[in-house]
């Protein structure tokens, strides 16, 4: 007999939340440093190969920060489900920003530090509490004006501003009130 959506949404709720943003964390790092250390034409292969890995990173994290997201021995839960939906969400969003890379490649890291960072919407609606609301937001605020800013430096400035989101983000979820 399945749960009901209430104990399903607490115990999906209680979770770390450790994983998957570290994982993007470290994506957009790398990005960040390739920017920095590589021609842009390089950086673009960087920024693809990266953030098309979160998920398959998140999953090998997951295993060092307890959440185990490949572990079959733990019960469903139908917030686990909606979420893989929001990160399919993340991924077919590349339609939108591969035909803008085509006519400007330095529109990739705007495109996909906005469109990827959507994901958290829901998921402050699943958890019932800001941080969501907060990543996704700030994110997409401080991309479009240093997209504006530093047009010479689009690779470098947004993937360390969403870094440095990323960072906030993980200390208000493991401060936060369960």
């Amino acid at each position: 007999m399945e749960k009901p959506l209430e104990s399903q949404q607490i115990e999906f709720s209680n979770r770390k939340f450790l994983a998957t943003p570290l994982s993007g964390m470290i994506a957009w790092l790398l990005v960040g440093i390739s920017g920095l250390l590589f021609p842009d034409r390089i950086t673009v292969w960087v920024l693809f190969i990266a953030t098309g890995s979160i998920v398959y990173l998140a999953l090998f994290i997951s295993k060092f920060t307890g959440e185990n997201f490949l572990d079959k021995t733990k019960p469903k839960n139908v917030f686990d489900k909606l979420f893989l939906y929001t990160v399919a969400q993340s991924i077919l969003i590349y339609a939108i920003a591969i035909p803008f890379f085509v006519l400007d490649h330095t529109s990739l890291p705007l495109s996909v530090g906005i469109l990827t960072g959507t994901m958290w919407l829901p998921f402050s609606w699943i958890i019932k509490h800001w941080v969501g609301l907060f990543h996704a937001t700030l994110r997409t605020i401080l991309i479009l004006c240093l997209w504006y800013a530093f047009p010479d430096h689009r690779f470098v400035v947004i993937p360390f501003s969403i870094v440095s989101i990323y960072v906030v983000t993980m200390i208000i979820l493991r401060n936060r009130k369960i």
